[in-house]
C-alpha cells in the first residue's frame, strides 16, 4: 500500500508563499467564550443579526491571496478582508489565530477557535464532522511542474513523486483520485510553500495545490514553475466552517455574506484580490 510520507520541515523560508474558544460542551452562539453572551436577537428577513463580541478565525498564515503574512508581517488576504467586513456587518470583533492545517479540525472541536475561514474546501468528510457556509469562491486541484518537466498531462504522473500540504483538500482529492496506486511517493509538508521548495530543488517531480493559491504563487514570485492544462484532480469551492451544531453562527455569518454580495463589497474584496468578480453570488 502506497505511504503518504509527512515531511516537517522548518518553515523559516526565504519565499513568501503562502490554506477562539467556543463553548467545550453545546456549540451555539450564545455560549461562546469571547463575550457573544446574548442570544442574536430576532432580525426580519434579508437584515443581519447583531453578535457583538468576539470571533476567533483559524487560519494557515502561509496561504496567499487568502491568509498570509505581508512584509510588516501583519495577517492580510482576500479571507482576511472578507471576515473583517463580515464581523462588523455582525457587530463583532474578530481576531485571526495561526493554526497548524493539519489539526484545523481538532482545534475547531475543542473550542479554541470558532470558525476555519482560509480557502477550506468543503467536502462530504468535512461537512459529516462541521457546519459550513454556503460556498463563496469556486476552485480546483491542479498539478504545477518545472518548466523543463517531462510531464506534460496528469497522466504522465504515474510512477512520479508528488507534493501536497499536510490535511489540505489537495490530499484529499490525490489519495481519493483513481491514479493513485499508480502514483510513487505522496510527500505532505506543513505549508505550501515547503512543498514548491522541494519541487523547485526536483526533490518530487510535481505540487498538487489550490488553483487560487498556485496561480496567484506563480504570478508573484520568480520561478521556473508551469501548470499543467492537461487534466487535474477535481473541482471543488471554499466554504467557511463552524463547530458542528454551531448553526446559530453559520446562519448569522451567512447573512452577512449574503449582505456582502447585495451592496457589492464582496466584489470589491475580490476585484482587490484576483483583479475580477470571482466570489459566488
Amino acid at each position: 500500500m502506497k505511504r503518504v510520507i509527512s515531511l516537517c520541515l522548518t518553515a523559516a523560508m526565504m519565499m513568501s508563499f503562502v490554506g477562539c474558544g467556543a463553548s467545550k460542551n453545546e456549540p451555539v452562539v450564545d455560549e461562546l467564550d469571547h463575550g457573544l453572551g446574548n442570544e442574536p436577537a430576532v432580525t426580519a428577513e434579508g437584515e443581519v443579526p447583531q453578535l457583538g463580541g468576539k470571533i476567533i478565525v483559524g487560519l494557515d498564515d502561509e496561504f496567499p491571496p487568502m491568509g498570509f503574512r505581508d512584509e510588516n508581517n501583519e495577517i492580510v488576504g482576500f479571507d482576511i478582508d472578507l471576515a473583517k467586513a463580515a464581523a462588523e456587518k455582525l457587530g463583532s470583533e474578530i481576531e485571526f489565530q495561526p493554526i497548524d492545517w493539519d489539526t484545523k479540525e481538532l482545534e475547531l472541536e475543542n473550542g479554541n477557535i470558532d470558525l476555519i475561514w482560509n480557502g477550506l474546501t468543503i467536502t462530504d468528510e468535512r461537512t459529516a464532522a462541521m457546519d459550513f457556509t454556503m460556498p463563496y469562491l469556486k476552485n480546483k486541484q491542479i498539478i504545477i511542474v518545472k518548466n523543463d518537466s517531462e510531464i506534460q498531462s496528469k497522466a504522465d504522473l504515474a510512477g512520479k513523486n508528488i507534493g501536497v500540504q499536510a490535511g489540505s483538500s489537495a490530499l484529499d482529492a490525490v489519495e481519493g483520485d483513481e491514479m493513485y496506486a499508480d502514483l510513487g511517493e505522496v510527500n505532505s509538508y506543513d505549508t505550501n510553500i515547503l512543498a514548491f521548495t522541494d519541487l523547485d530543488i526536483q526533490r518530487v517531480d510535481a505540487v498538487v495545490a489550490d488553483e487560487i493559491v498556485a496561480r496567484y504563487y506563480l504570478a508573484n514570485n520568480e520561478n521556473d514553475f508551469r501548470v499543467i492544462e492537461d487534466g487535474n484532480f477535481g473541482d471543488e469551492v471554499y466554504g467557511v466552517a463552524a463547530k458542528k451544531g454551531n448553526t446559530e453562527l453559520i446562519s448569522a455569518l451567512q447573512a452577512a455574506l449574503d449582505s456582502l454580495s447585495e451592496d457589492g463589497t464582496a466584489a470589491e474584496i475580490s476585484i482587490k484580490w484576483f483583479g475580477e468578480d470571482i466570489y459566488e453570488h
